[in-house]
């Protein structure tokens, strides 16, 4: 889908380090990711990969002393990453909203379902009370939650997991925003409600042109959303392209990993592919590619020479394995 269309969100070089007694410490290092209208963009890897991060930054929600160092983020063509706290402040939720991964730490327990979407609405737009809880109404029809005339005055506290999930979603809604920042928007959610939840998703981004960054750890999800995926490894994208070349051809050896990882219905495999260590911390990434001490198809030069983006087939990765000279090497099976 990248190319057809001029880019919702563009983000260029985005560097966010964490300053400490100890010296500075690169949690996103130089990545950069478009996201066009109507599109779900994944972004998967470990705990610590940077993808949280890389949302909170977008939304302007970066907790100090956490700070973008260097990049621009773009939004609808106009730059928003230096732009003062009000600012950014009117754009979430008006142009941006966001998702997050518990229902509970979004809604105020102290206040009706209806009070608090009605009150989002009438911030961003110029609405009446009647007009807003009709707007609310809607939004809840629209989310799935069945009675909504009912339900549009119970407390978060009456409501299911799922169904907070929903109110969510309705809330990150209000404004009718152009991006939606949803991070691991269905991890506390059994299978079935994720189902749902995606599915939603997934109908938003087509009937109203929304962009999603959808982050997550689960494949799964991933596979099931989203148009492109993003592979974030220590900070740096490892490996972006579309879903299902990434997921049955993936060109990273990280991303080969955690697809071997992902057990198949119907394929019988004695043990699961296992990617030996683990991510390293932030004050112990290695020179060179970060996934070096774990590659079995690590050379000397890995050990020296960060790698940067390349094209390879209909995905960009960042590996030496992918040079322009040696583009048909493949990643041992």
């Amino acid at each position: 889908m990248q190319g057809d269309s001029q880019a919702l969100l563009s983000v260029r070089n985005l560097r966010i380090e964490f300053p400490t007694r100890r010296g500075t410490l690169v949690a996103v290092d130089d990545i950069s990711f478009d996201i066009s209208p109507g599109e779900i963009l994944g972004v998967v890897g470990e705990s610590g990969a940077g993808k949280s991060l890389t949302g909170a930054a977008i939304i302007g929600l970066l907790e100090p002393p956490g700070r973008i160092a260097q990049g621009e983020i773009i939004l609808e063509g106009e730059r928003i990453d230096n732009l003062p706290y009000e600012a950014i402040r009117r754009i979430r939720g008006r142009r941006i909203g966001a998702i997050f991964q518990d229902p509970l730490t979004s809604l105020n327990p102290l206040y009706s379902v209806s009070r608090q979407l009605t009150e989002t609405i009438q911030t961003h737009l110029p609405m009446n009370d009647k007009q807003a809880r009709d707007r609310a109404l809607e939004l809840l029809d629209e989310v799935g939650i069945p009675g909504a005339e009912e339900r549009i005055d119970h407390y978060p506290h009456q409501f299911s997991g799922g169904m907070r999930q929903r109110v969510v979603i309705a809330l990150a809604l209000c404004a009718e925003p152009r991006l939606i920042i949803a991070d691991e928007p269905t991890t506390a959610l059994d299978v079935s409600i994720q189902a749902q939840i995606i599915s939603l998703l997934k109908r938003l981004c087509k009937d109203h042109g929304t962009a999603v960054m959808l982050v997550t750890h689960d494949m799964g999800v991933i596979a099931e959303a989203a148009d492109r995926v993003a592979v974030m490894y220590s900070g740096r994208i490892a490996e972006i392209g579309p879903v299902q070349e990434v997921v049955r051809a993936a060109k990273h050896p990280y991303t080969h990993g955690l697809m071997g990882s992902i057990p198949h219905i119907g394929h019988h495999v004695d043990q699961l592919t296992q990617i030996e260590g683990s991510m390293p911390r932030l004050q112990e990434i290695p020179p060179g590619c970060p996934f070096n001490p774990r590659c079995e198809d690590v050379t000397d030069r890995c050990r020296v020479e960060r790698p940067n983006l390349q094209p390879a087939e209909h995905s960009e990765v960042a590996c030496h394995l992918f040079d322009g000279q040696t583009a048909e090497v493949q990643v041992n099976e």
